[in-house]
């Protein structure tokens, strides 16, 4: 009989390692294939940086609390997070819709107004797609074109020892903001005619309803001259992040707890929900912030920048991963953050 393996135990990554060595590139001009945030095509004097990101009711959003036009704008933002992570400007997307009968065209429009809300903040353009009927509610393919120059790429595998590790904005906050929606959806579906208390956590509930990607650091690294050794975006967890470009370019890290960037709201808000707001900037995911390693020497280019966090540097690989807390213990890190199967 033939052996079956469960795909929970290989996980999402596993299993795109045993399909990546299932098949070797065939074109000259596919520079890199699976394994980064994105593939890059050669395109003359430039590349091309191509991405796809799939979104399914009831597994990356819910309807009873995710308006139409935030899931619209959601699934354009995760895929040109994938672009930027890159260190491209994204420039085109497409969009391939599932939809089930219970959707109207009303609804369909609703979609539509927050998928073309994130082209125009993007400057994207949506230049096609497939629509098809769907026996499981609203399914979203997204696809992202971008364009980089050659050498100006960062891929997970080019940090170096030493390099210092960077992270803009703030992190937790989406996990946090998901762990509201989901209480205020347990209280309205035991009384419904309970007012969801929503307004005092309009900042984290924001973070995960309506993510922003980080398009303006890329070209704000341009401005500095700046090109990050290494990038990816952390959309499962700042710690699993860590370890795919520790991973890929052969090292280890140090973090810093005490320089970990958090919201004042999403840091009150996780206490108030009894959890460790470290463990959610750690594991939480869906922020789609950017976590990069830039040379020594570029320090003093960003040091100034309001937003970008320097949060601890590359180490040998025998060192491993680490966060040094605030009491200066160095504890080993852990990946626990989005897990897909």
């Amino acid at each position: 009989m033939e052996k079956r393996t469960e795909i929970a135990e290989l996980g999402e990554f596993g299993l795109i390692e045993r399909i990546k060595g299932m098949a070797s590139p065939q074109q000259a001009s596919t520079l890199v294939g699976i394994g980064d945030d994105a593939a890059v095509l050669e395109a003359g004097d430039h590349v091309k940086v191509v991405t796809t990101d799939l979104l399914l009711e009831g597994v990356h959003f819910d309807l009873s609390y995710a308006p139409l036009q935030h899931v619209g704008f959601k699934a354009v933002a995760v895929n040109v997070s994938d672009v930027a992570a890159m260190n491209a400007l994204p420039k085109q997307v497409t969009i391939s819709l599932g939809l089930s009968n219970r959707f109207s065209v009303e609804a369909v429009e609703l979609l539509y107004r927050g998928i073309y809300a994130a082209a125009e903040q993007y400057g994207v353009d949506v230049i096609g797609g497939d629509t098809t009927s769907s026996r499981s509610g609203l399914v979203l393919s997204v696809t992202a074109i971008g364009e980089g120059q050659k050498d100006t790429l960062s891929y997970r595998s080019g940090a170096q020892d030493k390099d210092i590790l960077c992270v803009t904005g703030d992190l937790g906050g989406a996990l946090v903001g998901l762990q509201v929606l989901e209480r205020e959806k347990q209280v309205f579906l035991s009384n419904p005619n309970m007012k969801p208390e929503l307004e005092k956590y309009a900042y984290v509930t924001g973070r995960q309803l309506k993510p922003d990607a980080r398009v303006d650091i890329i070209h704000e690294l341009r401005e500095l001259g700046v090109v990050p050794t290494s990038m990816i975006d952390v959309s499962d967890g700042l710690a699993s992040e860590l370890f795919h470009i520790g991973k890929s370019s052969g090292l280890g890290a140090l973090l810093y707890e005490d320089k970990l960037p958090i919201a004042k709201q999403t840091y009150d808000t996780a206490v108030e929900l009894g959890l460790d707001p470290i463990t959610c900037v750690l594991n939480g995911g869906e922020d789609y912030e950017l976590l990069f390693t830039i040379k020594q020497s570029d320090f003093a280019a960003l040091e100034k920048h309001p937003d970008i966090h320097f949060i601890g540097h590359m180490s040998p690989v025998t060192e491993g991963f680490h966060l040094v807390t605030k009491g200066g213990a160095a504890v080993p890190l852990k990946a626990q953050g989005w897990k897909h199967f």
